[in-house]
Parts: C-alpha cells; sequence; structure tokens
C-alpha cells in the first residue's frame, strides 16, 4: 500500500478541498491517470496518479478538506518495475529552523510567537508574512473564549418555508467553494489595503481589425491559432510598462521593488471564477507565441488542468470584460501588483475626426492602479500610450 498525499500546490496555499473522485474503490488506473479533483482558493486541479494501480481506499471524500501532505487515498501499485514504498524510518531528525522572511520576522517579535510553530508555504519552506498572520488567527480562533455573561442564545430561526399557494418561492443554501471565498477575500483586501483609483480613456480599433482582416487569414495557416485582440495589447502593455516603470512594480512594507522582466497576467474564466495564468517574460514572446499561450491557458481553465505555478506570480495584469459584453468597468487589482489594464466590449459610435464626425469601432480602456505607487500623471500616460499603440500597431513592430 502507498498514501496518496495532497502536493503542495501554491506558495500561500496550505489546504485544498477534495472534489470528484474520478476512479471509484477497486478501480485500476495508468500513470499520470487523474485520481481525484482538488479545489484550492485559486483553482480546480486534477491530481495524476504517480504510478499504475488500483484504489484501494478513499480516506477523504468529496467536500472535504485535506492539508498539504496529508494522505487522502490508499494504492496499491501494480506492473513489474514498481518500487515499494521505503519505510519509515523509526526516528525522525532532527527538526531544523524555517528560514523567515525578514517582514514575518518582525511580526513573529511582536507577537512572542516562535518560528518553529508557523507552517512555512514560501520556496523551500520559507516562513512568510502571511503564514504568521494566519497562524495568529488560527490560534486566536482556537483560544477559549472570554468569560462574558450568560445570556440564553436566540435561536437561529428556521429556513423559510415557501407558502403554500407559491410553492416555487424557495431558496437553496449552497456551501461557498474556496475559490469564491478567495475572491471575496481578496476583493476585500483590495479595498482595505490599496489605494485603488481608476483612469479611463478609449482606443480606435479600426487599424487593429484591418490588420485582422488582412492578414488573419494567413496568420493562422503559418502558426496555427487565430490572431486576436489580447496579443497586441500584451504587446502595448509591455512597451507602456517598459516607459513606466512604475507600474511594473510593488510595494514590500517600506520598500518599492520593481521589476525588470514583464510577467503578465491574463485573467481567462475558469468555470467558478476569473483565474490569472501568467506569460512569463512576456516581453520575449512573438504576438504568435501568446495567442498559442493565451488559447492553451483558457482551454485548460475550461478542463482544470492549469498548473499551480502557472496562477502564481505576475508583475501587471490585463482582464477582458469585453468577452462578456461589459462596455466599461472599473477592474479591480491583483496584489501585489500596483496596475491591472481593463478591456471591454467593442461598440461603433460617432466620433469627432479632423472635423468630421465618422462612426469607429470603440473600446473602453480602464486603468486601476495603487496611487500609493503610482501618481496621476504616470497612470494617464501610460494608458494614454497603451491607446496610442493599439490605434496603430505598427509602432509595436517599431517600438515607437
Amino acid at each position: 500500500m502507498q498514501e496518496l498525499n495532497v502536493p503542495s500546490v501554491g506558495e500561500s496555499i496550505v489546504e485544498v478541498e477534495i472534489g470528484a473522485w474520478l476512479k471509484k474503490e477497486g478501480e485500476s488506473f495508468a500513470q499520470d491517470e487523474p485520481l481525484v479533483e482538488l479545489i484550492t482558493d485559486k483553482a480546480t486541479l486534477e491530481l495524476p496518479a504517480p504510478f499504475p494501480g488500483t484504489l484501494v481506499k478513499v480516506l477523504k471524500g468529496t467536500g472535504e478538506t485535506a492539508k498539504v501532505g496529508e494522505a487522502i487515498a490508499l494504492l496499491e501499485a501494480l506492473g513489474a518495475g514498481v518500487a515499494a514504498p521505503e519505510p519509515r524510518p523509526a526516528t525522525a531528525p532532527e527538526p531544523q529552523e524555517p528560514l523567515v522572511m525578514p517582514a514575518a520576522e518582525r511580526v513573529l517579535r511582536e507577537a512572542g510567537v516562535s518560528p518553529g510553530e508557523v507552517v512555512g508555504t514560501g520556496l523551500g519552506g520559507r516562513v512568510l508574512k502571511e503564514d504568521v498572520e494566519r497562524h495568529l488567527e488560527e490560534r486566536a480562533r482556537q483560544a477559549p473564549p472570554q468569560a462574558v455573561p450568560s445570556r440564553t442564545p436566540e435561536p437561529t430561526p428556521p429556513p423559510a418555508q415557501p407558502p403554500a399557494d407559491r410553492p416555487w418561492r424557495v431558496s437553496e443554501a449552497v456551501p461557498m467553494s474556496p475559490l469564491r471565498r478567495r475572491i471575496a477575500e481578496r476583493l476585500l483586501q483590495v479595498r482595505q489595503t490599496t489605494a485603488m483609483l481608476t483612469t479611463f480613456n478609449e482606443a480606435d480599433m479600426s487599424a487593429i481589425i484591418a490588420l485582422r482582416k488582412e492578414l488573419g487569414e494567413a496568420f493562422q495557416k503559418k502558426h496555427g491559432v487565430k490572431l486576436g485582440f489580447m496579443s497586441f495589447f500584451v504587446k502595448a502593455v509591455v512597451q507602456a510598462l517598459k516607459e513606466i516603470p512604475e507600474l511594473n512594480a510593488e510595494i514590500r512594507d517600506n520598500t518599492i521593488l520593481y521589476h525588470r522582466y514583464y510577467d503578465i497576467g491574463v485573467a481567462v474564466g475558469g468555470g467558478e471564477g476569473l483565474v490569472v495564468p501568467v506569460l512569463r517574460d512576456a516581453d520575449r514572446l512573438s504576438f504568435a507565441e501568446i495567442e498559442r499561450q493565451i488559447a492553451d491557458f483558457a482551454e485548460r481553465a475550461r478542463t482544470k488542468k492549469l498548473k499551480p505555478e502557472e496562477l502564481m506570480g505576475g508583475t501587471f495584469t490585463i482582464t477582458n470584460g469585453g468577452v462578456y459584453g461589459s462596455l466599461n468597468s472599473t477592474p479591480l487589482l491583483n496584489p501585489p501588483q500596483v496596475g491591472i489594464l481593463g478591456m471591454h466590449a467593442i461598440q461603433e459610435r460617432p466620433v469627432a475626426r479632423e472635423g468630421q464626425v465618422v462612426v469607429r469601432p470603440m473600446m473602453y480602456l480602464a486603468l486601476s492602479y495603487d496611487h500609493r505607487m503610482v501618481d496621476g500623471r504616470e497612470a494617464v500616460t501610460f494608458l494614454r500610450r497603451v491607446k496610442e499603440l493599439v490605434e496603430n500597431p505598427v509602432r509595436l513592430l517599431l517600438e515607437v
């Protein structure tokens, strides 16, 4: 027998919810065949089989939670060449003091907590500031309640029953998924910890539409992927970030960390909510490479096959509410990033050009930014630069 344990699924994730079991007890499986869905606060992932074998017993059922490293099933290995699990040593090695990041060390010192009490979720088990805060919150929840004057608690009213003459007036209580809980937490976090402002502009999409119409078919034949709008915006954002580096940065305590690389997060629909996979080194990608990666992200988001590391990091985010018909919106920051660009639906509108009123395909653009880091001048300049680049895409090739 060998345990199937919850793997590490992200830097800040210490617990998962068990989704659907894709194999039943007694069923056999091949190596790398998905066995169970793991629902995290970022995405739903499939856990593959580490070897060919049989699912002997499920230890954690659908809807239950499990910590990283915890056993959720027992497996029996099959086939020649499958090594039996090594026996655990009788005595465990002496525990080593985990590496503590500076921000976490300060919180530990103020709270009087030993680093060994905190589970580190950072790289190599490093203890992060959020790990300490999570530990303190958990300790506060488990602490015995303070003595208070006794009183009879008010009974919880039963769920309202629909009137007999209107049986269709019913409500359904459904537990919030980890992903939705995390989204809710992050929405509040953005409002409470950032000085978020949004500036707006609009872009004439005529040039890109004409370019796609002229060269889209040839592009698809050569590269095997459609030429979309997003690759133009990724290229425009990267160019604008090079010129306005304040938006490619983050605040860490009293330090500003300027990123000299460009990892662009692109929000895609993942069924339960938006997920933001990251285009690494987007400045080094061609239009075709950007379009292929985005198409791949979107497909794997629908089939729950995105990897946790693909959702981590990012220096700037682009979200496109236009695919759902949004005409304008205020995108929320994706901490610790200090900027996010919102794209919207393209709509033909009358605009003034050289003293004449003409109808053009227009898109509203929105840039939300953290005013602690970015001043209005930089934000407006950045958004105007994106507008200039998408209205005249030749600039993207010449970098002017």
